[in-house]
């Protein structure tokens, strides 16, 4: 018996909702982000210390693309109800009891998400606005001065919500379901979810 098998989890890669079906794709797409990320980091030790020409973008720019890239992850990983669980636990319960506890997780996750998101929009919103009141991004303050931690704050407090919206999807999903039966397998074929 394989890992899979044994486990009450719903097959790997996956989305579990509609929502989670359009950000599955999405995850490609960041994920070669990551080489993009490393390619300049290599540029930057080339020229650095190759050239002795190091670049004013490439350390601001790396550290923006990947928070943004980690900050989606968790949204990717909740998509494919990855996130973390006991599992030495959560397979040893009766599929009513995982019900209530995929149920019980899901509530917890859309709260922290609500609380994490309402806290990030203060944060995006100075990363907007002036204390004046006019618009204006937030800047690094290097000699490059990018508008990356208004990028990043914005992009935090849009992904907590869309998570948020995805806890509350799956709640619902957990909650339609037999209470004596496994959780229902999602299909995905080009972008559409259908519970079978």
């Amino acid at each position: 018996m394989d890992a899979e098998e044994s486990s009450a989890r719903d097959p790997v890669l996956v989305p579990q909702d509609p929502l989670s079906a359009r950000l599955v794709p999405l995850g490609r797409v960041v994920s070669l982000a990551f080489l993009f990320i490393t390619a300049i980091t290599f540029l930057e030790v080339v020229l650095r210390y190759g050239f002795n020409s190091p670049t004013q973008w490439v350390h601001e720019t790396t550290i923006a693309l990947t928070a943004i890239c980690f900050a989606f992850g968790g949204a990717y990983c909740l998509a494919l109800d990855r996130h973390i669980r006991v599992v030495l636990i959560y397979d040893a319960l009766s599929p009513a009891m995982r019900r209530w506890f995929d149920v019980a997780i899901c509530v917890v996750g859309a709260l922290a998400c609500a609380l994490m998101a309402w806290a990030a929009w203060s944060l995006a919103y100075k990363g907007f606005v002036s204390a004046g009141g006019q618009f204006r991004l937030e800047t690094s303050g290097s000699a490059w001065n990018p508008p990356t931690p208004a990028i990043v704050k914005a992009v935090l407090f849009v992904t907590l919500c869309v998570m948020c919206a995805q806890f509350a999807l799956q709640a619902l999903r957990h909650l339609r379901r037999d209470p004596d039966d496994e959780p229902p397998k999602a299909v995905a074929s080009a972008g559409n979810v259908e519970d079978v």
